[in-house]
């Protein structure tokens, strides 16, 4: 028997990760639905960003959303036709375009808070504090493994 066949992934963490942020997807996207928000997890996080800091470019964007720029391109499409979002060439390098929020965006961002601050209420509701920053700094380490250079940001 080689190693490669003794890799045991069930009993890893990658599993156990991947599940977690589906339940969580999932949990949010019932919840939007619940409460008639045409929202993912993804446009969110978006317009998250953009309510920090509007006119981003789309290079900032991909990197702070941790998505490369085609998928990135998709889900701006996908935000444009809602509405929630529009793109314009910067006036410095044409080939470079920057994003805004709506109106719409901002008011679809402001209607899911509440339903996020639920869902972080539901995930932390039997951890301790203690235990809370243990899964940070676990989590901040698995990060660092694998991006060592890359500074710890939050979504």
């Amino acid at each position: 028997m080689n190693s490669e066949e003794n890799i045991d992934l069930e009993n890893s963490m990658a599993p156990w990760l991947g599940k977690t942020v589906k339940i969580i997807d999932c949990y949010l996207l019932e919840q939007f639905q619940l409460h008639n928000i045409d929202l993912t997890k993804e446009q969110m996080v978006v317009l998250k960003k953009l309510h920090i800091t509007d006119g981003l470019n789309q290079n900032e964007l991909a990197y702070l959303t941790y998505k490369d720029k085609s998928s990135l391109t998709r889900l701006l499409t996908k935000m444009e036709k809602k509405n929630y979002i529009f793109r314009t060439q910067s006036k410095e390098d044409k080939r470079v375009k920057n994003v805004y929020v709506t109106s719409l965006g901002s008011q679809v961002y402001k209607q899911s808070k509440p339903i996020i601050k639920k869902a972080i209420q539901k995930m932390e509701q039997s951890v301790s504090s203690e235990e809370k920053q243990q899964i940070i700094q676990i989590l901040q380490k698995i990060q660092s493994n694998f991006c060592p250079s890359q500074d710890k940001q939050t979504n």
